[in-house]
């Protein structure tokens, strides 16, 4: 008899569709200045002037003014360092700095998030897009024994500042929730891995219960009935303008100007969508292993290029309107439109016929 699966199912959720994994892998990617901007802001107001934060990160005050500026994940990670150095002693100092997220910090997220027909449609839009959030811990919704599991997975996140950036994140998460309904939290309970501080008050005073540390994961427990919740300020059409701005400051931020961008160009070039990986790295002269390595560095991986590919051209061919959903599978390199349309669900969260619909 095959293992039922943790995730959550459509006959689980009233045949509502199970709420995908983030199609990110770890928290390696560009974002914009403001989460580096709020920080500085916390930290000035404990006392740790921005001369110290942005030590060793190359940026200025000045650059985290600018709002079309980005930053790497490596220069915020530096930032996090510089604060949790500068107060070791501060067992809330995580928390406490996840309250300065507030919905207005995304975006256009937080507009599309605000949008949302239900909490279950702008979860999965933030996991969508979880590139223009700040996260260092991806998040992963679940349901198991009746429950609603926001698992957040740290372990990627360098040891040294994992319980600040767990303690910012899961803060963060919950202060876009509270701030998006209407009502008290459905909180069922909170397990956390780190070992119970010497005062969790502040843990309490933002959960209303006390968590359970040491626990082998780090979860989030809610009342199931929180997905089907309706947002006050759900508009379809504000959503729609919202998830295509998404994708464009997206799109912008993939736009590398290293070895990514040379592998975007070939895979853009006549039937390159249909390369693998070891026949893009012949016609770049090198070998599989080495592109492997080289885009790792960038932070991305082969098929989420590939991937972004796939999605611009399919959305350009859509929006054209003169093929079928089987031929631009065909010309995406699928064997069958089912493939096509479950990936391109993945990447944008409605169906191609949707999509063109919309677009019509």
């Amino acid at each position: 008899m095959p293992q039922r699966s943790d995730t959550a199912q459509p006959s689980e959720q009233n045949t509502r569709p199970a709420i995908p994994d983030p199609v990110v892998r770890d928290w390696d990617f560009p974002r914009s200045t403001t989460s580096a901007q709020l920080l500085t802001r916390f930290a000035a107001a404990e006392g740790v002037p921005p001369e110290s934060l942005l030590y060793g990160t190359g940026l200025t005050e000045a650059e985290l003014e600018d709002p079309n500026g980005s930053v790497d994940a490596h220069q915020e990670l530096r930032i996090v360092r510089n604060l949790v150095a500068a107060l070791p002693d501060d067992p809330d100092l995580g928390m406490r700095a996840g309250l300065q997220y507030h919905l207005t910090a995304y975006g256009i997220l937080g507009f599309a998030f605000i949008s949302s027909p239900t909490v279950r449609d702008g979860i999965a839009v933030a996991l969508r897009y979880l590139e223009l959030s700040f996260a260092f811990c991806i998040p992963r919704i679940r349901m198991r024994d009746g429950a609603l599991r926001v698992e957040l997975d740290t372990g990627a996140i360098p040891a040294d500042v994992r319980e600040f950036l767990l303690g910012r994140d899961l803060s963060a998460i919950y202060t876009i929730i509270r701030e998006l309904l209407d009502q008290p939290i459905p909180l069922r309970g909170v397990q956390l891995s780190m070992p119970e501080p010497t005062d969790i008050a502040e843990y309490e005073r933002l959960f209303g219960t006390a968590p359970q540390f040491g626990s082998s994961a780090d979860v989030v427990l809610l009342d199931p009935a929180l997905l089907d919740h309706p947002l006050p300020q759900a508009n379809a059409h504000t959503l729609a303008m919202c998830e295509a701005q998404c994708r464009d400051l997206l799109a912008e931020r993939r736009e590398r100007a290293g070895f990514a961008k040379h592998v975007r160009e070939q895979l853009l070039a006549p039937d390159g969508v249909r390369l693998s990986m070891e026949d893009v790295a012949r016609r770049m002269h090198t070998t599989a292993r080495t592109l492997h390595r080289r885009l790792h560095a960038e932070g991305t991986h082969f098929q989420a290029v590939r991937d972004e590919v796939r999605s611009a051209l399919a959305e350009g061919m859509l929006r054209d309107g003169t093929l079928s959903v089987d031929d631009i599978a065909i010309r995406l390199g699928y064997a069958e439109a089912a493939s096509f349309i479950h990936a391109f669900k993945r990447w944008t969260g409605t169906t191609p016929m949707a999509y063109a619909r919309r677009r019509s």
